[in-house]
């Protein structure tokens, strides 16, 4: 140790987030006069006034001072800390802070300093960007707490990704309970992703939210490109969709996702992305609707005739229907338990006489798991953690729901899939759909899933209806 101690600066960058039209939107400034890094873009930013400032303090005065924003302290959020050297060898602590909540609207206040000040999306950032505040921004969109960013001499100021100098610090993942759901995966995780697939640029939950245990995000590479990354809830779920995509998914082609890596200690796994938009809640014309359903047909043939059948199996797994109808008694329809117990009894009277081949399955195949874009009339089929083998019919248990009271549409998808179902399909498909209901309205009243509760409710009326028909 000799003389005096080393003293670094610190200043603090305003992270202000709104919802765009194509989502999340980011506030940039751009430098202007006699300044450093005129002309180039950069977050709000300023150094603290003195040691009697702290960082949050010295944010709203900043906020307020270059864009009129007025932002309340208590909204301030932590983001990261960026160490960084720029290409002169001057070093600085950049505290980044995210603000979702303010009142007022940003404009340009120290025009000596600033000529333009605009939103921005996160994956169509302007160019050029300071090369520091691009690396907060990037290191932000991974979900990291703390970032080193030491350029060199010669480096650019500017951004420049053949020049990015970024090297995100992995934090030691959550402390204590988590009781809400992360936006980003864990740190675990996302350093799995980005050996498979390079530097991530940011992340965006695509989860179903009522399926608090298994985890979908978009991942959106910081060079570009698209994949998705997936935690299972267990061990079961993980085996099955990465013995799927190992397996007879691959003779559906373009139409699945592609396996890129997994990793069975975290159960995640880290799939290519696929087109189109989800047929959930989707409207289209009739037409186009039956050419849909066709597609439909066919997606389902090609999965059951991706591998060899195999031994005749019992179709009618019923020795779970006790259990599931303990948790759906509560919210049953009067009649419904009369019916379900009828069902029961003629799946019983039945089991044996006619066990149907085993095939490759989907497991759930519904229309939030199909994907269809309209420009190429290509359907994509997605999510197999319920794969395994089975009967056929299987897979027309939930996208029934989808066709009723629509004889088109339950054509179009015989059409595709070459043949209608044999009477001991239809004998068995009613069974299947009834405990696919009862075990949906159980889950869904367990899980807060309104949506799986009202399809249970709604097959159960619908079978009870076609059978006093």
């Amino acid at each position: 140790m000799t003389g005096e101690r080393y003293k670094t600066p610190v200043d603090v960058h305003l992270i202000a987030v709104r919802d765009g039209e194509r989502g999340p939107e980011v506030l940039l400034s751009r430098r202007a006069g006699s300044v450093y890094a005129a002309g180039l873009w950069h977050l709000p930013s300023g150094h603290l006034d003195g040691p009697f400032e702290d960082i949050v303090t010295a944010l709203v005065r900043e906020t307020g001072e270059e864009t009129g924003l007025v932002v309340d302290p208590d909204d301030v959020r932590a983001a990261l800390t960026v160490h960084h050297r720029s290409p002169s060898g001057h070093a600085r602590i950049g505290v980044f802070c995210e603000v979702r909540t303010w009142s007022g609207t940003p404009g340009v206040m120290e025009p000596d300093v600033c000529d333009r000040m605009e939103w921005f999306g996160f994956s169509a950032l302007p160019e050029p960007m300071v090369a520091y505040c691009r690396a907060g921004l990037d290191a932000y969109r991974t979900g990291a707490r703390m970032a080193v960013h030491f350029q060199e001499p010669g480096d650019p100021i500017a951004y420049d990704r053949f020049v990015d100098r970024l090297v995100v610090v992995r934090d030691s993942g959550p402390c204590g309970p988590v009781t809400e759901k992360a936006a980003i995966p864990e740190s675990a995780v996302r350093a799995f992703a980005e050996r498979a697939i390079g530097r991530i640029g940011g992340w965006t939950d695509v989860g179903w939210p009522a399926r608090e245990a298994s985890r979908v995000w978009r991942a959106h590479g910081a060079e570009g490109g698209e994949w998705y990354v997936k935690v299972h809830q267990n061990d079961r779920f993980h085996r099955r969709e990465v013995a799927a995509l190992r397996g007879w998914v691959t003779a559906l082609g373009a139409a699945a996702p592609r396996l890129v890596a997994a990793d069975h200690s975290l159960r995640a796994v880290v799939l290519t992305a696929v087109g189109g938009r989800p047929l959930h809640g989707a409207v289209h014309p009739p037409e186009q609707e039956r050419r849909i359903f066709h597609r439909i047909g066919q997606t389902a043939a090609a999965i059951h005739r991706s591998a060899p059948a195999r031994t005749p199996v019992d179709a009618t797994p019923l020795g779970r229907l006790d259990r599931h109808l303990t948790g759906a008694r509560p919210h049953l329809a009067p009649g419904d338990e009369e019916f379900i117990e009828s069902i029961r009894t003629t799946a019983v009277a039945a089991a044996g006489t006619a066990p149907l081949e085993s095939v490759p399955t989907h497991g759930d195949l519904q229309l939030r798991n199909l994907r269809w874009e309209e420009a190429t009339d290509t359907l994509y089929v997605i999510d197999f953690e319920r794969s395994e083998a089975g009967p056929a019919l299987r897979d027309f248990v939930r996208l029934s729901d989808a066709w009723h009271g629509r004889p088109d549409l339950f054509q179009a998808v015989m059409d595709g899939y070459g043949r209608r179902f044999t009477p001991e399909e239809e004998a068995q498909l009613t069974v299947l759909s009834v405990l696919d209901a009862v075990s949906g309205i159980s889950y869904g009243a367990a899980h807060g899933d309104p949506e799986l509760m009202e399809r249970g409710l709604r097959t159960l009326t619908r079978l009870r209806t076609a059978r006093s028909s």
